[in-house]
């Protein structure tokens, strides 16, 4: 009896089961077999067999909830994934596009740079090689009009005392101008030697400093220094033993001082500098360069003041300061160079203050 009990129960949750799937279907269905009495039977007394019925629909109910809950969970989970995937994707490949437009931007800026290297060494060696070849020329050919029959030592022979000859020449027909022509060559061959010495490669010299130091050693120290030994040996006209200590003295005190004033006021000038900065920069540099001079050009104008002639004193001093060149502009481009970069670092510090969110 218990066990078609159990046939019975299990009959009828199939049953069961075929009426909710067909929309709760309310037909009445004729009995055809001894099962299904059994099974109405069973089902119309109330007893442990009921409950047991009525518990299998609860867990199936909640099961088949359950598993529906499940699946809806997975396929939002399974949707964030793939959200998520196409994501990472796209942020991926947008991502690897622009490490790509960066590097092909950073290659076509370093061959411009390197292009631009090339083309500037190219320019540089041109000019020297310009300036060279006329100046070696020049004093070569001093003699070309009388070359014939000559052997080529010489040619070399009489080249130097004939160029002395031309030079004194030169000084007597226009002094201002031939003394004006040595200091701007021997400013720009300084001023050379001073990016040299920087650290810079022979044939990648800034182009704009040397014409700024050339141009100031053109345009003013040929023309100042001809007219300040004049008023040198007019203040002192005596032939005293003090007289070349006190000519050094003044020389290192007064002319010294004005000259690097003129000097750093007009390279700020060409540089277009403001009339501040200019005057910052001279006054942080006025006491160390005229100490530095202290240790050069006392000794030097031992021999400018005591045994070279007065229309000669300016060619000594010229290749004197061939090294002295070396150190003014080495001294008046690393304080334009650091000025340069403490404005730019204020300029960066500005900007990220002002880019930084306020509270």
């Amino acid at each position: 009896m218990a066990a078609l009990n159990i046939i019975a129960a299990h009959k009828l949750s199939s049953l069961s089961s075929q009426l909710a799937s067909s929309s709760f279907n309310t037909q009445s269905h004729k009995p055809n077999s001894l099962p299904f009495f059994w099974c109405t039977q069973t089902f119309r007394k109330p007893g442990p067999s009921k409950q047991w019925v009525l518990s299998t629909r609860k867990n199936r109910n909640f099961t088949v909830g359950s598993v529906m809950e499940d699946r809806e969970v997975v396929s939002v989970e399974d949707n964030h994934a793939t959200d998520q995937e196409s994501r990472l994707l796209l942020n991926g490949s947008e991502e690897l596009e622009a490490l790509q437009s960066l590097s092909s931007s950073s290659e076509g800026k370093g061959d411009e740079d390197e292009l631009d290297k090339l083309t500037s060494r190219a320019i540089n060696a041109l000019i020297v090689l310009g300036f060279g070849t006329f100046a070696v020329s020049k004093l070569l050919t001093i003699d070309h009009d009388y070359w014939h029959g000559w052997t080529l030592y010489e040619i070399l022979k009489y080249v130097p005392e004939h160029n002395w000859i031309a030079y004194e020449q030169a000084l007597k027909a226009n002094p201002v101008l031939a003394k004006m022509v040595i200091s701007g060559v021997v400013y720009t061959l300084g001023d050379w030697i001073a990016q040299c010495f920087e650290g810079k490669p022979l044939l990648e010299f800034d182009r704009r400093r040397m014409l700024r130091s050339g141009l100031v050693g053109f345009s003013l120290h040929g023309s100042l220094s001809h007219y300040y030994y004049q008023f040198c040996e007019a203040l002192f006209p005596l032939e005293d033993w003090w007289v070349v200590p006190a000519k050094i003295a003044f020389d290192q005190t007064v002319w010294a001082a004005i000259w690097n004033s003129i000097y750093f006021v007009v390279l700020g000038v060409l540089r277009f500098e403001s009339p501040t900065k200019i005057f910052d920069e001279l006054k942080a540099t006025f006491w160390p360069m005229l100490t530095a001079g202290w240790k050069l050009w006392p000794f030097a104008h031992l021999v400018t003041y005591g045994l070279i002639p007065l229309e000669q004193r300016l060619l000594w001093v010229d290749c004197v300061e061939l090294i002295w060149v070396t150190i003014l502009s080495t001294y008046s481009n690393e304080k334009s160079e650091s000025s340069k970069l403490e404005l730019s670092s204020g300029a960066d510090s500005t900007s990220s203050s002002n880019s930084s969110p306020k509270d």
